[in-house]
């Protein structure tokens, strides 16, 4: 069986057919999924799909993107609270995505309110002992300051949809955290992501969608769900010399340490 720990099933692409499609999961192998919530609404659409399908988790938080779309500070203020509120759910098992996000966010004042809505959901991690996912976009370098500044190591998570070389990885990897891998993985432009999942430890990588986005081959540009994810395993599994059967075992086994879950 596959663990998916990066879904987002709360998302408008799926309204048409999603009952449907998460009843399909177990006969296709997917044994367990963590939704990933975006923002406030997206983490409560999150948190109801956990309450009705019991192989699903949820994760709540506030996506940089999303982190630049109010400019008052109550408002953020009451977000955050609803947030926190949320990581106190059973089926809540960390605060994301957060993180920083430049491909889409262009101005210097936008991204200084990311940094700071990465920095306080951090916080609030580590005040609920929950493990952080972190979604990272051509904003290498600052993650990687915060990440430090922030001693993200003893909060723990996953870097979500690893996309930096070799060297970043392993400075993630001293910190204890796990790299996300998903359909970019079996694109043949994806030498970077191949060489770091050549170097990383099998045990420090866990698999993940990132649904309804990132499909792999040979559904590339298609709606992506987690049925898919054995094609990324079975190319993991040709980088690392595995079977696919190993592959399943090792990220199962990661992903239950990254959530801190009891199998």
């Amino acid at each position: 069986m596959i663990f998916d720990t990066h879904a987002h099933y709360d998302q408008k692409q799926f309204d048409e057919d999603r009952d449907v499609l998460l009843a399909s999961m177990q006969a296709g192998g997917i044994g367990r999924i963590v939704n990933i919530g975006c923002d406030r609404m997206a983490s409560e659409k999150c948190i109801e799909l956990a309450e009705k399908y019991d192989f699903i988790y949820a994760a709540a938080g506030v996506h940089p993107s999303d982190a630049v779309t109010s400019l008052d500070p109550a408002e953020d203020e009451e977000t955050l609270a609803a947030i926190s509120r949320m990581a106190d759910h059973e089926k809540v098992l960390a605060i994301g995505e957060i993180g920083l996000d430049y491909y889409w966010i262009k101005d210097p004042d936008q991204r200084a309110r990311q940094k700071v809505w990465f920095r306080r959901q951090i916080g609030l991690a580590r005040e609920k002992g929950l493990p952080i996912v972190i979604h990272s976009r051509e904003a290498a370098k600052d993650t990687l300051d915060i990440a430090k500044e922030e001693n993200i190591r003893d909060v723990g998570g996953v870097m979500h949809c690893f996309s930096y070389p070799r060297e970043i990885a392993r400075e993630y990897l001293d910190m204890g955290f796990f790299l996300g891998i998903g359909g970019v993985l079996t694109y043949k432009n994806s030498r970077v992501l191949k060489e770091v999942v050549a170097y990383a430890p099998a045990e420090s990588l866990v698999l993940e969608t990132d649904c309804p986005y990132l499909s792999p081959v040979p559904f590339r540009g298609k709606r992506n769900s987690s049925l898919n994810l054995p094609y990324v395993a079975e190319a993991f599994a040709q980088i690392k010399g595995m079977s696919r059967e190993e592959v399943e075992e090792v990220t199962w086994n990661n992903a239950l340490r990254l959530y801190r879950m009891a199998e």
